[in-house]
């Protein structure tokens, strides 16, 4: 049954990203089967729910064969946060598990670059709550995990976001690097807590 809502998941959200390129279109249809995967009691296998103490992690649940989108389950520890930072993609998240606190920023343009972030706005996310995460023109943001268990959010993006090359910046200055998060695996955690 699991696999059946997963299969069928993965076959709307392909359908989706095939029939139109408008990202506000692309991630109004995909929230909305995301919340009905959620709704309907989805889980996910516990070796993709596992946090870590260092950082948060991000666990592939599918890349399509053309890189043309993602899925994650993005696992964040008690108190653990996200830098500010960019996609360069359309993305969607639902709460799977806990309680994310997210702060948006507006997107710095070529006349506000190494001027502070504006900010745009915060939002408390819980079980079973969807966001529109990101479209290529308003992507910035930081989040945090708060309330007394790790949060777990399933997220699906425009692209392999394990390979997309992202910003983050520093909110005060606007200053920016530029990163790859890479995918993580539970090998990784399993390898930590062993060296720990």
């Amino acid at each position: 049954m699991q696999l059946d809502r997963l299969k069928t998941f993965i076959d709307d959200v392909g359908l989706i990203v095939r029939s139109t390129d408008d990202e506000h279109e692309i991630t109004a249809r995909v929230a909305e089967r995301l919340s009905a995967l959620l709704a309907a009691g989805y889980r996910l296998p516990p070796e993709a729910t596992r946090p870590s103490s260092e950082r948060h992690l991000t666990y592939p649940l599918y890349i399509a064969p053309d890189d043309s989108w993602s899925m994650a389950s993005v696992v964040w520890d008690v108190g653990q946060r996200t830098k500010v930072h960019s996609h360069e993609t359309w993305g969607v998240a639902g709460i799977y598990a806990g309680v994310e606190h997210e702060v948006r920023y507006l997107k710095p343009t070529a006349s506000t670059a190494s001027t502070p972030l504006t900010p745009a706005g915060e939002t408390r996310w819980s079980l079973g709550q969807v966001t529109v995460c990101c479209t290529t023109d308003d992507d910035v943001h930081a989040v945090t995990a708060v309330g007394s268990e790790p949060t777990v959010g399933i997220h699906v993006y425009g692209g392999n976001i394990g390979t997309i090359r992202r910003r983050s910046y520093d909110p005060a200055t606007g200053e920016t690097e530029w990163f790859v998060s890479g995918w993580d695996s539970a090998e990784d955690v399993s390898r930590a807590r062993a060296s720990s």
